[in-house]
């Protein structure tokens, strides 16, 4: 008699790697297994009920490739989890995720590239203006766990619908602002924009893991984060020439409301497209880590449970820290670029779009090439630290150049800072992703989101008020000091890559060796079975 035993599994979750077959005539089988398509009885042998044939559990049951349908995948998941495969939609989904996000991130920076033309139209101090960019950090720190949790409840396709829908209901709002007396419409659409950002940041990661192989999810998750930043970047290009500096304030009011028109054109456009193309996810896994978190995960987890869970993971928590003090000064510097730049080259109001563009193009180059080597490297701890330290010596140097009347040694500095500063965001989602799997990377990547919206707003507020009294060199100084901090801390996060041995427990080359040997098993079943009742 041929019997499998099912409860031979390691306590942590993780197929064993031991054989799964083995010969115990005493034993007996459970009744509720059917006996494998390729047992056949003889016609003349009958076989007891009570014999039958367990699946296999050299791997997850959710997970193994099983000859012949024996893969029993949890109802929650209604695809087969049995075969690893990537979907040639996963980049068609990236992209478009991209895209809203690009148009949704330029949406919080075309009131700062240009913020001294908003305030002469508005009427309004310079404080009031860099409270149009802050209001996409102060909405997010209440509103993060309410998403993360409707993003673990009804999952990416609303999540993604509800984003685009508001950045284009925020697009829409504004248009009705185009007038001096009209400033508090503007702060209704743009603080509509903001709530849209909350179901967009934490999606890059999660998009990358649900979508793309084992191989791919950090070149996916630079690509996701590369939309934001594109939209940073022609946020600071695009209004300083749709926006002239001019003192006639209807002609003001015309060249706002064109520059409105298109971007409500642009979010109305992409929410379409969301609607017809976005999906959940793919019919199959892509990886063999995404086939064992669907395998894992409990419709009855406390969401709370995962929280705590997270906190009490000291590397996250260094990582949270790290990555709020690179994102918070990256925001602080954007939103106060304009400032700085016109304090020290008067009348530059498109060149300070264009040096904010070089940071942004800079950092988007940085992000890409950092992912394609994580994929290829899976250095995570040493590839963070590097980019860290980097990006405090870049910043230094932008520092000590910033005020020696050259504009194009600013324009080096700047981007040499950028492409540190800003590629490093990418890194830290899916180092975060490594460290805590399998919790979601929704609210992994919300928790980081959420420190580095807390830290720009203490960032952008104090080092603004440092420039108002002191200049603009103290006020860097200031970023410096703490972005060394955060290359310090660095170094103590320990690279406790989970994802990475899920993947490398049970590679798919291995799942393939294990079904044809499951299969010349199987074959050989009927005799043994037969021999034994005889």
């Amino acid at each position: 008699m041929v019997n499998e035993d099912p409860s031979h599994q390691e306590h942590d979750g993780t197929p064993a790697q031991e054989p799964a077959l083995r010969a115990d005539p005493s034993a007996s089988i459970h009744p509720s297994v059917s006996v494998h398509p390729s047992v056949s009885a003889h016609p003349s042998v009958s076989i007891h009920p009570s014999v039958s044939a367990y699946p296999s559990s050299s791997a997850h049951p959710s997970t193994l490739a099983q000859p012949g349908g024996l893969a029993n995948p949890s109802s929650s998941c209604p695809e087969d989890l049995s075969v690893i495969k990537v979907s040639r939609r996963r980049w068609v989904v990236v992209l478009l995720f991209s895209f809203y996000s690009m148009c949704n991130a330029f949406q919080w920076i075309q009131y700062g590239s240009i913020n001294n033309i908003f305030m002469k139209f508005y009427g309004v101090s310079a404080f009031a203006i860099d409270w149009l960019s802050m209001c996409y950090m102060l909405t997010y720190i209440p509103l993060l766990l309410p998403v993360a949790w409707l993003l673990e409840k009804f999952g990416l396709r609303t999540i993604a619908l509800t984003g685009s829908a508001l950045n284009c209901l925020g697009a829409w709002v504004k248009l009705g602002s185009v007038k001096p007396h009209l400033f508090p419409v503007t702060v209704l659409g743009q603080v509509i924009c903001s709530v849209a950002q909350v179901f967009i940041l934490g999606m890059p990661s999660r998009i990358a893991s649900v979508w793309f192989g084992a191989d791919e999810v950090s070149t996916a998750c630079s690509i996701a984060v590369f939309g934001n930043q594109l939209g940073i970047a022609v946020g600071f290009l695009v209004p300083p020439v749709l926006v002239p500096n001019i003192e006639d304030r209807d002609k003001l009011a015309h060249h706002i409301g064109i520059m409105f028109y298109i971007v409500a054109g642009v979010a109305a456009l992409l929410f379409i497209l969301v609607i017809i193309v976005f999906r959940e996810k793919p019919k199959h896994p892509p990886s063999r880590a995404q086939s064992l978190s669907y395998a894992l995960a409990s419709p009855d987890a406390s969401y709370l449970s995962s929280i705590v869970r997270l906190f009490k993971n000291l590397n996250f928590v260094l990582l949270v820290i790290t990555y709020g003090l690179n994102a918070g000064a990256f925001y602080a510097l954007s939103t106060l670029l304009n400032r700085m730049v016109i304090l020290h080259y008067p009348g530059e109001e498109v060149n300070a779009g264009r040096i904010g563009l070089t940071i942004v193009i800079a950092g988007m180059l940085g992000a890409v090439i950092s992912g394609i080597w994580l994929d290829r490297s899976k250095t995570y701890k040493e590839t963070t630290l590097v980019v860290y330290i980097m990006t405090v010596v870049g910043m230094v140097v932008y520092t000590l150049t910033l005020n020696l009347g050259y504009l194009w040694v600013v324009f080096i500095t700047a981007g040499t800072m950028g492409f540190f500063m800003t590629g490093y965001l990418p890194l830290g989602f899916e180092f975060a992703v490594e460290l805590t799997y399998p919790e979601s990377e929704g609210i992994s990547s919300g928790l980081l989101n959420v420190s580095a919206q807390v830290f720009g707003i203490i960032f952008t507020i104090s080092q603004g008020q440092i420039i108002d009294n002191y200049g603009t060199m103290p006020g860097n100084i200031f970023l410096c000091v703490f972005l060394t901090l955060g290359a310090a801390l660095t170094a103590f996060i320990r690279a406790d890559l989970r994802r990475q041995k899920a993947n490398k427990e049970a590679p798919e080359n291995k799942l393939q060796e294990e079904e044809e040997e499951e299969e010349s098993n199987a074959s050989k079943a009927p005799t043994t079975v037969s021999e034994e009742h005889l």
